[in-house]
């Protein structure tokens, strides 16, 4: 029966053995890599502007449709309906400009 030191001291060993692997796919990985982009012209900056070329959306804010008169509370009428609507109605609330 194996006992748990033993266990354990296969498990250093295999944890070596898996390092020592990967390192060298990790080398033959990145030999492929250089090659290819050699071949086809691509840069280090090709590769991480490629990342930038959109710009990022900017949410636009939307305008107040409907106010609460008594606490000045705004709604934009998207989304769930705010508390003091319940029951009324909303057209009450619009604000007009």
């Amino acid at each position: 029966m194996t006992s748990y030191a033993e266990y354990v001291e296969q498990i250093a060993k295999l944890q070596s053995l898996a390092e020592a692997a990967r390192k060298d796919e990790l080398s033959g990985a990145i030999q492929k890599i250089k090659e290819l982009m050699q071949l086809h012209g691509i840069t280090v900056e090709d590769l991480s502007s490629g990342a930038r070329t959109k710009p990022a959306k900017v949410k636009s804010t939307v305008a107040a449709q409907f106010k609460n008169p008594e606490t000045g509370e705004t709604w934009t009428g998207r989304g769930r309906a705010p508390r003091w609507l319940d029951g009324k109605d909303k057209e009450q609330f619009r604000i007009t400009n």
